[in-house]
């Protein structure tokens, strides 16, 4: 476990739930990676690059919901630019993408 906060430091983290708008592979990348661009709904589209091809296809991701963190600054990563980060669980060492169980508004945050 990392070590403890308070919960106010919690609530300065903006999770919001986003729709896969576009799948691209990310061919500069050290590591096999997919550019996606994510609608957040009023909050518009974010980029951000995830190291899932393992388990994941591209058609598999698009309109899929995710999680997302919005509120990091942006992170320059080969020629792109990471606007927000994408969440998911590890599972010995591939990412399983974390979404809402039911459909929701994209750019719902998460309490």
């Amino acid at each position: 476990m990392s070590s403890l906060i308070q919960f106010e430091d919690f609530t300065k983290v903006d999770i919001r739930v986003g729709t896969i708008l576009k799948v691209n592979d990310f061919l500069e990348a050290k590591k096999p990676a997919y550019q996606l661009t994510i609608d957040f709904g009023a909050l518009g589209t974010k980029k951000t690059s995830a190291q899932i091809t393992t388990l994941y296809k591209k058609e598999e991701l698009l309109h899929r919901q995710v999680l997302a963190v919005v509120n990091f600054p942006k992170k320059q990563i080969a020629k792109f630019m990471s606007e927000c980060l994408v969440l998911g669980g590890i599972k010995e060492k591939d990412v399983i993408l974390l979404k809402p169980e039911q459909k929701v508004k994209n750019g719902s945050q998460i309490s």
